[in-house]
């Protein structure tokens, strides 16, 4: 049983590079797939905004419920964590007790104000931000499962829709997570966006995001994929469907459907679902695919290319490409 109100906080804190590996452990055991992203900042010159530093330590939290599985399962993340160590160097695991108000708050103080491109400016909605005249403000709340646009594929992402958005575009965001692109082309000036989302919690936290936003009436929510992303499991699972997917799921992919595509996704499944992305898109339409490890580009490019796609724009953060094609 759960000791009503009281939670287990695991903290590490982790290089850069380490994130994403040490994220998915926590994501892995943590309630509700929770992990907070404790980045590094410079702080800004006025009021509450924040710059991210991608060089600096990064701490992760997740959050156990007391109940009679959580020693074991703080072994489970030591041990997991252990053999990350012995390739990247973790800092020392940290662990304390939080009562229930505490919890639910423990996680927000790690949100602030940024300001991402030329416009877009990210709120989360606990806090107050008076938005200057041309600011489009995206108020989220990322529940414990999300970013708010901290990562860098998810930055690069938002920096080029704020070029590429169209007036009355029909705009597809595929891998909505927390919805941020998604309320951020329909507040940009999309006609239309289709949010898609193989996890359902990500479509609940995305669906009361875009009410948030009051973009209801251009924005919805579903939850699935695109094609073979039919086949495919939650992206945590490690669950690709078959790497050679049943031609049946792709006769359900919109044929020439969208202006603009948004796949923040992983290279891995962007290569699987290239002929899908290229059969969504109108001739003359933009593809901007992200959460690409600089490692993993060169197979994205194969794939988007052998499917009919060519490369406009290539842009990176880190160790992360964020590619536009068009067809």
């Amino acid at each position: 049983m759960h000791t009503p109100g009281t939670w287990l906080e695991i903290a590490v804190e982790v290089e850069p590079e380490a994130v994403e590996t040490v994220a998915e452990i926590l994501a892995h055991y943590g309630y509700n797939g929770g992990v907070v992203v404790e980045q590094g900042w410079l702080a800004g010159d006025e009021g509450p905004e924040f710059e991210y530093d991608p060089h600096r330590p990064v701490w992760l939290r997740t959050y156990l419920p007391f109940d009679e599985q959580v020693e074991e399962t703080r072994q489970r993340i030591e041990h997991a964590l252990w053999h990350v160590s012995q390739i990247r160097p973790l800092g020392p695991i940290q662990t304390r007790t939080l009562a229930e108000e505490d919890w639910a708050n423990a996680w927000k103080q790690f949100y602030p104000v940024m300001r991402i491109g030329e416009r877009i400016v990210i709120v989360p909605s606990w806090l107050e931000y008076q938005p200057q005249p041309d600011d489009i403000a995206l108020l989220l709340d990322p529940g414990m499962a999300f970013g708010t646009g901290l990562h860098p594929t998810t930055k690069l992402c938002l920096q080029l829709l704020e070029r590429l958005v169209h007036p009355n575009d029909h705009v597809l965001d595929l891998g909505t997570g927390s919805g941020i692109l998604a309320i951020a082309a329909a507040k940009l000036g999309a006609g239309a966006v289709l949010a898609l989302d193989n996890d359902p919690i990500a479509v609940r936290v995305a669906q009361e995001n875009v009410e948030r936003n009051q973009v209801r009436a251009i924005v919805q929510v579903a939850e699935g994929s695109l094609g073979a992303g039919q086949a495919m499991g939650h992206w945590l699972s490690g669950d690709f469907g078959p790497d050679r997917p049943d031609p049946a799921l792709s006769a359900n992919t919109p044929l020439a459907t969208f202006d603009l595509i948004a796949a923040n996704l992983i290279a891995k499944v962007l290569v699987l679902l290239a002929p899908d992305l290229a059969a969504a898109l109108k001739p003359g339409g933009r593809l901007v695919s992200s959460g690409i490890i600089d490692q993993k580009e060169a197979e994205v490019v194969a794939a988007f290319t052998a499917v009919g796609l060519t490369l406009l724009e290539r842009h990176v953060e880190g160790e992360w490409v964020a590619l536009v094609h068009t067809r």
